[in-house]
């Protein structure tokens, strides 16, 4: 597979366009709650830990994080999904709305809860962790009023990024509806997958699976080999009609496989000096994708871009994001590669 090597001043240009970009998010929601204190004992009710409490936080979780790195690069930013009408709802709307996301395209749903993801934290080692969720699909009244918000917006927007997390919201009807009415709006369309709806994003723009991802997503035994993954990526290509798909690999940086017979692979080293987590790096790295390709980027510029931002939040800890300066910065101490 060729190395790719980026004219970085074009790259610089491109960043410089993220800003006031209107990108839509649409995906399963989520509170991320963390609970955090300090053990002394173990209960005399059950040999279990007993937490001492002197810290509570949240954040918005799955799509939520996908909205929360595009506003910190700058784009306007409105969301849609369903959540329930209860208190993590609230909070939910209320940590989004002040990060900068436009939550107006967000319906309420009495009959679901809003998922939520409790971490019990101590000595800086998760003890438990408890879940609220509604699995279910959306009911029909829910699912055509989405549509129609999704529709409305998107003769305005740039890019539609679609945030799958299992929840009961992404299902192959509305993964079909949006997608002609982007492509009516010549707005491309971006997919963060889950492995059992594989098959649901047949058509859209770009795809962004990680390796292991790729592999379970079309029923395969995973290799090593590079031969393989060019394999791989090529068969989801044509069994999924897709633009591209980008394949993340961990250490071994990115594979971008665009349609076409004479398309090359295109092979991106990780630019990441050291990991210290590498939660979120996937929606670091489709917000990154939907940003360039929003901003007139070619597939292999966005993909460089990704990879930088994907390189930068590894190293911070925790469910993190970057910033415009921070990209600006990996890029120009990135290595110059050889083709």
């Amino acid at each position: 597979m060729p190395k790719y090597s980026p004219n970085k001043r074009r790259l610089q240009s491109l960043l410089a366009k993220f800003p006031r970009k209107r990108i839509l998010v649409l995906g399963d929601l989520m509170l991320d709650h963390f609970i955090r204190g300090t053990v002394a004992r173990i209960s005399p009710e059950a040999p279990v830990p007993v937490v001492a409490v002197n810290e509570e936080s949240h954040a918005p979780g799955g799509a939520g994080n996908v909205a929360s790195n595009l506003t910190t690069l700058g784009a306007d930013v409105s969301v849609f999904s369903v959540i329930g009408r209860d208190t993590a709802g609230d909070q939910l709307i209320a940590d989004m709305t002040q990060r900068g996301a436009d939550t107006s395209g967000i319906l309420r749903d009495e009959t679901r809860v809003t998922t939520q993801k409790c971490r019990v934290v101590a000595e800086h080692q998760q003890i438990v962790r408890y879940d609220r969720e509604t699995l279910s699909h959306l009911s029909a009244a829910s699912r055509k009023e989405l549509t129609v918000r999704i529709k409305s917006a998107l003769p305005r927007a740039h890019a539609l990024v679609i945030s799958d997390y299992g929840k009961g919201l992404v299902t192959e009807k509305i993964v079909r509806e949006c997608l002609r009415a982007a492509h009516k709006a010549h707005v491309p369309v971006l997919v963060d997958p889950k492995v059992e709806h594989f098959k649901t994003y047949h058509g859209v723009d770009c795809m962004t699976p990680n390796i292991h991802e790729a592999w379970a997503g079309m029923r395969m035994l995973p290799s090593p080999k590079d031969a393989d993954v060019e394999a791989l990526g090529r068969k989801i290509l044509k069994t999924l009609h897709l633009r591209s798909v980008l394949i993340t690999r961990g250490e071994r940086g990115m594979s971008l496989f665009e349609s076409g017979p004479k398309k090359a692979v295109t092979t991106i080293a990780t630019q990441a000096k050291e990991v210290f987590d590498v939660t979120g790096a996937g929606d670091t790295v489709i917000s990154l994708m939907a940003l360039g390709l929003a901003s007139g980027a070619k597939l292999d510029e966005a993909a460089y871009i990704a990879n930088a931002g994907a390189g930068v939040v590894v190293g911070k800890l925790g469910t993190a994001t970057t910033t415009i300066m921070e990209i600006r910065k990996a890029l120009s101490h990135a290595p110059r590669l050889r083709l």
